[in-house]
């Protein structure tokens, strides 16, 4: 595979920072420093959400009557968080009556089903409210409504062509929605709507009977979820993220998350966006792949003697999934070695073998199109001759659009899909596999075209300095980073002072840069040693935390 480094574009002119910061600040769209004000006096009004009313009127009313409320989850990070602030916020509210149901992917796969609901009605609910779903639950809804439940949808998905039947939907991305932030998370969502039923409830002058509360207090489960989702981190998004950290690090959370920082040995002071993403949305994770994602939900409500037991056996899901990863992902990246990926037919991939687990095919289909830098599905078996598949996409390939247009030429041959632009996922017969991977492959090529077919990775040009640990928390300082705000990427040549193998598969380095003094780097599944004693590499600059001391780290993702 071809890897090409291109430098991004910014100017240094930037006032009120150091030129290296305003020249990665400013090709981000950082004009001035209103732009990284991330408090929430800057948060968007949610005047102009779409449905958020009605919605905040149909729980204010549930309240009042003292009605039960069903939460429907999802079995990710984002709808664990989602779940657990829906629950905890209407408790928190005088809800007297609120229980939650996820369902299990396996039985049920995602979504507000018909069958999901045949589940729900075990728990008489007056209202169930969908959180990080819902969206395209067109026939569950209409099975609640037959059975005179109203359902409130609160999600952040893409809608399809028909909308469900529900009593109120609360979703960014609906036809006629002029909310500004496309952006959120289901969490997210989920969030604005308990802010406007706070002041949908202060004008009924219900809180004269019942304690009032701040919203600030639930940004740690906002910050996870967000993070996790991988969702466009734009500046309303920032400030969600960022005032979450802040409590995080101050130790203001729930005790569920503070049991899974130190069960992934993250120092909470030290907290970045990545310990989110790579070390808790993992562990959170892991119970929906594996088992149930009630344990996560349950490890987010606990108290401080319940969270750490919980934790723990997140903690052990998650080696579980490690292994069955690492398992899965050598066995495609096998059959990757065998394929001739400048062929015309190797432009999307898709990959399935019979015993693979179903909850972890997603993570596989990343770490491929990581390695291949192609679109790629993974698929695994789901029963009553089905395949469900997790697709990873690249940048200028939309997934979910790519979906649509397969469904569209090929009726009939997807029973379900849904999605984002660079994950979705889907289901088919097993007997049409074949016929898919063909589509898709033709989809991929159609789209991107061969010359697009590299890996690309975007720089923020060379650190024309000594690599410090001052300059390291400079850029840290900066943050939040995420999609679409990315953390910041340098690139820069180097000599090898020494190098060797750690934990099988990463490659240690002692690189000297052309000025200033040795540093350590780090390049994660790498496989093998440097070739050439003389590189030039892409790295990001972090702060090596360990035992009280500090040193700077580049963490190399290519090397050419």
């Amino acid at each position: 595979m071809t890897k090409r480094i291109v430098r991004r574009e910014g100017q240094q002119s930037l006032s009120f920072t150091s030129p290296l910061l305003a020249r990665i600040l400013s090709s981000r769209g950082v004009l001035s420093s209103d732009d990284l004000d991330h408090s929430l006096r800057g948060l968007l009004a949610p005047d102009s959400f779409l449905g958020i009313r009605k919605a905040a009127t149909i729980l204010a009313e549930a309240l009042e009557s003292d009605s039960s409320i069903l939460i429907v989850g999802d079995f990710d990070a984002d709808g664990a968080t989602s779940c657990t602030l829906m629950v905890t916020g209407l408790r928190a509210m005088g809800a007297r009556q609120v229980n939650y149901l996820v369902p299990d992917r396996f039985k049920f796969g995602y979504g507000l089903t018909p069958e999901i609901v045949d589940v729900a009605v075990q728990f008489k609910p007056d209202v169930i409210v969908t959180v990080d779903n819902g969206i395209a639950s067109v026939e569950g809804v209409a099975h609640a409504n037959a059975l005179g439940i109203p359902v409130v949808v609160t999600d952040h998905h893409l809608p399809g062509n028909e909308l469900p039947a529900a009593a109120a939907i609360v979703n960014p991305n609906q036809v006629g929605c002029k909310f500004p932030s496309k952006a959120l998370a289901g969490v997210g969502v989920a969030f604005y709507l308990l802010s406007v039923l706070r002041a949908e409830l202060r004008n009924r002058n219900w809180f004269a009977h019942h304690p009032e509360i701040n919203l600030a207090e639930w940004l740690d489960l906002v910050a996870l979820g967000t993070v996790a989702d991988v969702v466009p981190m734009d500046q309303n998004n920032r400030r969600l993220v960022e005032e979450g950290i802040r409590r995080i690090r101050g130790g203001y959370c729930r005790p569920g998350l503070k049991a899974l920082l130190v069960v992934a040995g993250v120092n909470p002071k030290h907290l970045t966006t990545r310990d989110l993403a790579f070390s808790i949305a993992p562990r959170l994770n892991a119970a929906g792949r594996l088992q149930d994602m009630s344990i996560g939900i349950e490890c987010l409500l606990a108290d401080e003697v319940r969270a750490v037991a919980l934790a723990e056996n997140l903690d052990a899901l998650n080696n579980e999934r490690k292994e069955i990863e690492t398992d899965m992902r050598d066995m495609a990246l096998a059959h990757l070695k065998q394929l001739s990926l400048d062929e015309e037919t190797a432009a999307g991939l898709c990959f399935y073998r019979p015993d693979w687990h179903q909850g972890v095919v997603g993570i596989v289909a990343s770490r491929i199109k990581e390695k291949s830098h192609r679109p790629v599905i993974a698929f695994a078996k789901a029963g009553d001759g089905e395949l469900k598949g997790s697709g990873r996409s690249v940048a200028g390939f939309h997934l979910r659009d790519a979906l649509n247009s397969i469904a569209t030429r090929h009726p009939g041959l997807l029973l379900k899909f849904g999605g984002h632009a660079m994950a979705a996922g889907l289901s088919l017969f097993e007997a049409d596999y074949e016929r898919f991977r063909e589509a898709f492959d033709k989809e991929v090529r159609s789209s991107l075209g061969e010359a697009k077919i590299e890996q690309v990775v975007m720089s923020d040009g060379e650190i024309a300095e000594p690599v410090t640990v001052r300059l390291a928390k400079e850029i840290e300082r900066a943050a939040p980073w995420g999609q679409g705000f990315s953390e910041p990427e340098f690139d820069g040549k180097f000599e090898i002072l020494d190098q060797r193998i750690v934990g099988g598969r990463h490659l240690k380095l002692l690189l000297q840069p052309e000025m200033g003094d040795p540093v350590e780097a780090i390049c994660f599944n790498h496989g093998g040693l440097a070739e050439n004693r003389h590189i030039r590499c892409a790295y990001r600059l972090e702060v090596n935390r360990f035992k009280g001391m500090e040193k700077p780290q580049l963490i190399v993702s290519v090397i050419l």
